[in-house]
């Protein structure tokens, strides 16, 4: 049995990405097989899939889900959405030096009112006065992870979304697939590999560190998916051919896992909580392309119970000797799974 103190790891402030490079492909990918490491350029993904192997890719849009505002009081505000309810609500994080009660008014951004409503555990129900989405996209700012130190800026709004972003509701990018350009899709569409979706909106709680020592008495966060029939038809065709179901980070593995909860994918949409540890067994996914996760994080328990313990340890030891660059903004790894439940 693992225990907290097993993921943590030392990182130097300088291995952590603050921007992204200038081309979306040019990150270095880090291909861990087995206990062998390979040191190779994002772009020869393209040699690493075969065709008919399936990429399944997390198609959500992240949200400018941060307001900074002023209660009716004068107090001040800052909100992280955390989650669309409906057109006209959200469930949001506030930070204030007292928290407000049901009833209250916030201005946010200046421009606008919100009501508050009932409180969720951690987040408070907002109720806007008009499209929610809409005021969100032109009041909002983008809500870049807490370890990158500058504002949100042109460049972000960009490289802090993937180039398949469809979906609008989440408060995090799936970095992984920010290495994707769409020459490389072209590559990969050309090889013959194929492609699928699923969306997942990341939530806040993807950058919260687990804090209890006993991992069994962790709550992990929540986070709504579906996963579209079309979907499943394509796993189980890969599936069926002896090809491998790659997911494009870990967002996209939480999505085919937890539709595979029964045995085989099934289609559909709800929340999940599916928190992944060494001992796992994965039911769909055989391959995953991640970026490198913060210490003590439960996608770093993920990655572990994926491609294995020691494995993992030793592909960080790596990266940060060999200066790869951390988190969000930085380069990536391919992991194939030690841990299928045939």
């Amino acid at each position: 049995m693992y225990s907290l103190s097993d993921f943590d790891f030392n990182l130097p402030p300088e291995r952590i990405a603050q921007f992204p490079l200038p081309d979306r492909s040019a990150s270095r990918l880090l291909h861990v097989d087995g206990k062998t490491l390979h040191d190779r350029q994002f772009t020869d993904i393209v040699d690493q899939l075969q065709a008919g192997d399936l990429l399944v890719m997390n198609n959500t849009r992240v949200l400018k889900a941060r307001f900074f505002g002023v209660k009716d009081s004068g107090g001040k505000v800052e909100a992280l959405v955390e989650r669309v309810l409906d057109t006209r609500t959200v469930l949001a994080q506030l930070r204030a030096s007292k928290s407000p009660g049901p009833g209250v008014k916030i201005r946010l951004a200046d421009a606008f009112d919100v009501t508050v409503g009932e409180r969720a555990g951690e987040f408070f129900t907002l109720h806007f006065d008009a499209d929610v989405f809409e005021l969100i996209e032109q009041y909002g700012r983008l809500p870049l992870p807490p370890y990158i130190e500058h504002a949100p800026g042109e460049v972000d709004e960009t490289r802090y979304q993937t180039v398949f972003n469809k979906v609008p509701g989440a408060v995090a990018a799936p970095t992984a697939g920010l290495h994707f350009d769409e020459a490389l899709l072209d590559k990969l569409r050309a090889k013959g590999v194929k492609f699928a979706y699923v969306t997942l909106h990341v939530g806040a709680g993807t950058f919260q560190p687990v804090r209890t020592e006993n991992l069994a008495e962790h709550k992990m966060h929540t986070e709504w998916y579906t996963m579209p029939q079309e979907t499943v038809d394509a796993v189980r065709e890969a599936q069926a051919a002896g090809r491998d179901v790659v997911a494009v980070g870990t967002t996209s593995l939480r999505a085919l896992e937890s539709a595979s909860q029964s045995g085989k994918i099934e289609a559909g949409s709800g929340d999940t909580n599916l928190f992944i540890t060494p001992g796992y067994k994965f039911k769909t996914v055989t391959r995953l392309i991640t970026n490198f996760h913060l210490p003590k994080s439960t996608l770093l328990m993920l990655v572990s119970a994926f491609a294995g313990f020691t494995e993992i340890r030793h592909a960080y030891q790596h990266a940060i000797v060999n200066e790869y660059r951390f988190f969000s903004y930085g380069d990536a790894m391919l992991l194939t799974t030690r841990n299928i439940d045939a």
